[in-house]
């Protein structure tokens, strides 16, 4: 024993390698000793070389102008794309012509005893309070237009979701192909979803609805997949015994046991579709989120909150009318149901032959005039020059001069290799070698696609909004774990931020900051620090009692506790809660390319906005290999282990 002891006195090296974060250090040094000279031998200089790029201009450039040029000819359009197109439009005109026809006091009532059969009489005041705010604000046709696209994409993601979902519920093999596909798709921003779209439909409703089914569609296919292959299995066991078929089973057992998880995929695909929508109106997708997107675009605050609060409105009446239709029946049954039926039809009927089918313009309420009026006073008096504070102008600017300019340059004065070098450490610490290799390969697309330096802008943006996001979120969490009465205060205002669409977090950013890099960041630190907050408060309260007890019996003060107990073993949930927090500020820092932002989220509202497909697909690719190394860079190894890498 002793000897051993000696020997391991006088060695070590062995001991310190099998640690395994050491011994992945190691092996990872070691393959760098060898590769980084040959690389800096072949392409000496710190930006990512240009004989390792490849010009996708040209063919991206082609392919568009021959897309344009046969898209009223060539078959495939026309029989096909056309088809899709036609329907989309004529399904958009037929829901709003209905929403209209049905006229504001129609659409309130319907809206209102819809809510009431599914959860309640509360809630059913406070869909019809939204949907006539909606109207004062003087937004009633936006809303309707915004409400007719939701429909029809909520209508074919849930449709397309839950085949998927069925699918791979059912099938090993299926779930297998769709798993990574999803995953991908999770992780992807908002606007890389724009970009196929208009490829091949151009600018318009066809484009932003199918743009909106995409994105909507995966929550409800995961999780219509995850209730079906989580069913109780003695239930299925059971079911089956009695002789009964697969229809059978699926129609008796396995969808009534998964109900649960198939109305939150329902909430889920309402909530990212309305979301969707409203960013779609960058691609011609009218309605509120064409309102807010021309607002933003000259600066008109006013407009763009007039416009904002309607979609604020929706997304909250949504969120809490589905999350509550899955508590269970109401009562009255399918004689509630044909009440309800009933009295929207007459308020409709009266409202029509009243003549008040559209909503009076005496009982609108203009707060633009008065919101710019408060705008210019902050501009005044909060910009700048406030004592002792400064003032929000100051703030950005310092943000900017001390935090991005600088580590934008610090990125951008790294060699090459040593980024991936970095991306490559931190992915495998944290997973596996796939996760290393996987992450290392999208970082190094960025540079293949020739979009290398825009890359590390966008990626300095991300991680100084996402340090800012840990900090105020960890510490937020902390409290309101530690604190009920702190956490019940907290919970309504992290419910409204965690339902409000990514463009509405524009508006009051602009407000305060102006335009910029700074606002953009702000704007991401506060749609990103919600989930946060609640992924570090859970995480810290499911930590085992029992050991917080064992703590308390030895002696530990709160802060020991807090230190020593509950942070370590709420590991996986912190982890979580970086990837999220990542994810998140990625999506809306690509947004921020509307209001100054730079890099890739500008690259992609210019190719949008004047039609270079190459500019804005490149520049989209990019924010899909950057959100991919993002996410595999911060996603820890215990997750991919459940889902089953």
């Amino acid at each position: 024993m002793a000897t051993a002891t000696a020997t391991a006195a006088r060695s070590p090296f062995p001991a310190i390698l099998r640690n395994r974060a050491v011994a992945k250090l190691a092996l990872l040094a070691l393959a760098a000793a060898v590769l980084v000279p040959l690389a800096h031998a072949r392409w000496a200089g710190s930006s990512w070389p240009h004989a390792l790029t490849v010009d996708l201009s040209k063919p991206l450039t082609s392919a568009g102008d021959w897309i344009i040029d046969n898209r009223d000819s060539h078959p495939l359009f026309l029989y096909f794309f056309g088809y899709i197109s036609n329907s989309v439009v004529l399904s958009v005109r037929a829901v709003y012509l209905v929403l209209l026809a049905a006229g504001w006091a129609g659409v309130t009532a319907a809206a209102g005893l819809l809510a009431w059969r599914a959860a309640g009489v509360r809630l059913a005041l406070g869909t019809a309070a939204a949907f006539l705010a909606c109207g004062l604000l003087g937004m009633w046709v936006p809303t309707m237009q915004t409400l007719a696209l939701m429909v029809v994409a909520v209508l074919v993601s849930v449709a397309l979701g839950a085949l998927l979902g069925l699918a791979a519920g059912l099938s090993d093999r299926m779930f297998r192909a769709l798993r990574p596909v999803l995953d991908t798709m999770q992780v992807l921003p908002a606007f890389a979803y724009l970009l196929p779209v208009v490829l091949v439909f151009g600018i318009g409703v066809p484009a932003a609805v199918l743009a909106t089914v995409v994105y909507a569609a995966p929550p409800m296919a995961r999780l219509t997949a995850l209730g079906l292959r989580g069913a109780d299995r003695e239930v299925l066991e059971a079911v089956q015994s009695l002789g009964t078929t697969a229809r059978q089973r699926l129609f008796t057992a396995r969808l009534p046991l998964a109900s649960k998880e198939l109305l939150l995929g329902l909430n889920q695909t309402i909530m990212m579709a309305l979301s969707m929508a409203v960013i779609a109106s960058v691609i011609g997708a009218a309605g509120l989120g064409d309102r807010v997107y021309q607002a933003l675009a000259s600066v008109d605050v006013g407009a763009a909150l007039a416009a904002g609060i309607p979609i604020v409105l929706l997304a909250v009446v949504l969120d809490r009318v589905t999350g509550a239709a899955g508590e269970g029946p109401r009562a009255g049954g399918r004689a509630g149901w044909a009440y309800a039926a009933a009295g929207t039809v007459v308020v409709a009927v009266a409202a029509r032959l009243a003549g008040r089918q559209d909503w009076p313009d005496a009982w609108t309420v203009h707060i633009a005039e008065p919101v710019n009026r408060a705008v210019d006073w902050m501009t005044a008096h909060l910009y700048s020059g406030v004592p002792y504070v400064g003032g929000t102008a100051d703030w950005a600017g310092h943000f900017t001069t001390w935090i991005l300019d600088p580590l934008r340059s610090g990125l951008q004065w790294l060699p090459w290799w040593s980024v991936l070098l970095v991306v490559a450490a931190l992915a495998w610490l944290i997973g596996t070698w796939r996760t290393a290799l996987t992450a290392v390969l999208a970082m190094a697309a960025t540079g293949v696609l020739g979009v290398w330096k825009p890359s590390l802008d966008t990626l300095s943006q991300v991680l100084a909004a996402v340090a800012v996001t840990l900090v105020l979120g960890f510490a937020t969490g902390i409290a309101a774990a530690r604190s009920d009465r702190f956490e019940r205060a907290l919970r309504p205002v992290l419910d409204v931020l965690q339902t409000m669409p990514q463009f509405v977090y524009l508006i009051p950013v602009v407000a305060l900051f102006g335009v910029g890099r700074a606002p953009a960041a702000v704007a991401a630190v506060v749609y990103a620090l919600p989930a946060v907050v609640r992924i570090t408060a859970q995480g810290l309260r499911q930590v085992d009692p029992a050991a917080l007890e064992s703590a308390r019996s030895l002696g530990a003060t709160s802060v020991q506790q807090l230190r020593q107990v509950q942070l370590p073993l709420a590991r996986p949930a912190l982890l979580l809660a970086v990837n999220q927090g990542v994810v998140l500020v990625l999506a809306v820092v690509i947004i921020g390319g509307l209001v100054g932002g730079g890099a890739l989220g500008y690259d992609v509202v210019f190719g949008l906005a004047q039609g270079d497909l190459a500019t804005g697909l490149v520049a989209g690719a990019a924010i899909v290999c950057l959100g991919l190394m993002l996410d595999r860079v911060t996603q820890p190894a215990e997750r991919r282990a459940k889902k089953g890498e």
